[in-house]
């Protein structure tokens, strides 16, 4: 090329220079491409400072030879240090080119890239913060880079972002959130290590609110959370620790229903830490954020319930699932009997988004096992703020059943879910009897086989169950109706019998007004007695293990 012609203003003996391998070389020439920016500096000469920069770029920096490409980045580096204070006029032009040598196959390269990078952060400053995205970008595939140099030149930049983060007040989280949610999941553990170390940096910084976005990383911290490094699985315990600090802080800022979903789902990971980790999660969502839960509760007890059989060995987690199951629970009031079903919605805000609709699960048969169960059917696709307003929540007790149903049916499950759920069956049936009843068909054949469970205390909590069945005056106008729809597929274990007339006239709104325990009978004790015999005459060893004691 014919250097003087193409290149001016840069002087031929500096276009050599810049081109030579040896870096004493290399420097020199750099040295008198500071001096020349000075100088067009002092004359505000913004033309000839593009200029330089831009044969830096072109010619150099992006070239086809490694020790151009080194010459670039030196110059550009010198550049920077010339214009000082400017630097933040002209740092795309210079960051690009550098940020395009981070892909270099020559690691010699990449270790170049650092350095030349550094030196324009340091002298730009707070300047360079409307390009973090592309430098946290770059940054982030440097850290797992093979070569200890480049790791190791990484890591100063890397130090020296984080301050100039940490003492603006000028940083964009609102554009970095979409690029930190797509880095969260990567599966390299130096760009882990790398994306946890920047999250606990912004949860430091007074003036950042990452709480607002915590819905859009959460799920990639808890599966940092499994990493197979012991360091990283500790700084992410650290960052998820910091989060609910903050959370039990100000819980009226946190968005519970964005991030119960991802709870849900992390409570059953395989991993113990993760599933600790999230259970203690739900475990303080359920007590901050009340009913807002609520529409999750099928979800929550697909999580919790399997749990509550765990051995010693995971005597931590079991702890927790039986505060978040007590605590759900609780959250179940006898107004929830008198909602209008059909509404199906939380009202929260004066203005409601598309995304607070409550979707209904598809039902399952009652035979389904709880591994054919599609979770993802259970979770309500719901988001709202939590606030200090009152909430009003409808009870979709449909997907509740479902879940206790399907549990049920599952032979595998230890005896305390078992009991846990035949439990939740009879405060429902107690908080919520009228919508309750239009279950009872489908829920009484599982019931009735429960009696012959090989536990005293299971069979005990599955006769109250059916005892408040047969006693509860919601029974006496809805059972019927319930009893007569179900006549068309009867169970193998059943027995339909209609109920006696004159009970059913004679239970008007006085009726109701009884309380749930109330002794009078309905149609359910008569088809609770005929199907028990039935089940004695069958099942003979079942009279003669557990008669005295179920009659009893």
């Amino acid at each position: 090329m014919n250097a003087e012609r193409d290149l001016a203003p840069l002087a031929p003996s500096v276009v050599r220079a810049l081109n030579d391998k040896l870096y004493e070389k290399r420097k020199v020439a750099a040295l008198e491409i500071e001096k020349l920016v000075r100088e067009f500096v002092a004359q505000n000469n913004t033309s000839q400072i593009k200029h330089v920069i831009l044969i830096l770029s072109q010619e150099f920096a992006l070239s086809q030879h490694p020790h151009s490409r080194k010459g670039g980045l030196i110059g550009l580096a010198a550049c920077s240090i010339a214009l000082g204070k400017d630097s933040g006029l002209y740092l795309k032009e210079l960051i690009e080119p550098v940020l395009t040598c981070f892909n270099d196959a020559d690691s010699r390269l990449r270790y170049y890239a650092c350095e030349a990078l550094y030196n324009i952060v340091k002298v730009a400053r707070g300047s360079v913060l409307p390009h973090f995205n592309v430098l946290f970008d770059g940054l982030s595939k440097l850290a797992a880079d093979p070569d200890p140099n480049v790791k190791s030149g990484s890591e100063l930049l890397d130090r020296l972002l984080k301050d100039i983060v940490t003492e603006s007040n000028q940083f964009d989280l609102v554009g970095f959130i979409p690029l930190l949610r797509e880095r969260i999941y990567s599966n390299n553990q130096y760009a882990r290590q790398f994306i946890i170390s920047w999250i606990l940096v912004l949860e430091s910084v007074p003036d950042i609110n990452l709480l607002d976005y915590l819905p859009e990383i959460l799920d990639g911290l808890f599966q940092i959370l499994g990493d197979n490094s012991k360091e990283i699985r500790k700084m992410c315990e650290v960052a998820l620790g910091e989060f609910l600090k903050e959370i039990k802080k100000n819980p009226s800022s946190v968005k519970f229903a964005e991030m119960a979903n991802i709870l849900v789902i992390h409570c059953q990971a395989a991993d113990d830490l993760i599933q600790l980790t999230a259970m203690c999660w739900m475990r303080e969502f359920i007590q901050l954020a009340g009913r807002v839960m609520l529409p999750y509760s099928s979800g929550i007890l697909t999580a919790v319930l399997p749990c509550l059989s765990y051995d010693d060995r995971k005597k931590n987690i079991k702890e927790v699932a039986n505060v978040c199951n007590q605590s759900l629970m609780k959250l179940v009031i006898p107004e929830d009997d008198e909602v209008d079903e059909a509404k199906q919605s939380v009202t929260v805000s004066a203005e409601p988004t598309s995304e607070e609709s409550l979707s209904k699960p598809e039902t399952v048969s009652s035979g389904e096992s709880m591994s054919e169960l599609d979770i993802t059917a259970l979770i309500q696709p719901l988001s709202f703020p939590c606030s200090s307003e009152r909430i009003q929540v409808t009870l979709n007790l449909d997907g509740i059943v479902q879940v206790l149903d399907c549990h049920l049916h599952d032979t595998s499950i230890g005896m305390m879910t078992r009991i846990a759920v035949l439990k939740w069956l009879y405060h429902l049936y107690i908080k919520t009897p009228r919508k309750m009843f239009r279950h009872t068909d489908s829920l009484f054949p599982i019931l009735l086989r429960t009696l012959s469970d090989e536990s005293d205390e299971v069979i005990l909590k599955d006769l109250e169950v059916l005892a408040e069945i047969a006693s509860s005056p919601a029974g006496q106008t809805e059972g019927q109706g319930a009893s007569d729809g179900s006549d068309a597929r009867p169970s193998p274990v059943e027995l339909h019998i209609p109920g006696r007339a004159g009970q059913l006239s004679s239970s008007g709104p006085k009726g109701l007004e009884c309380s749930p325990s109330t002794p009078t009978m309905n149609s359910y004790f008569y088809k609770f007695m005929i199907n028990l015999l039935k089940r004695f005459s069958s099942e003979r060893k079942l009279l003669e293990t557990r008669g005295a004691f179920i009659i009893r």
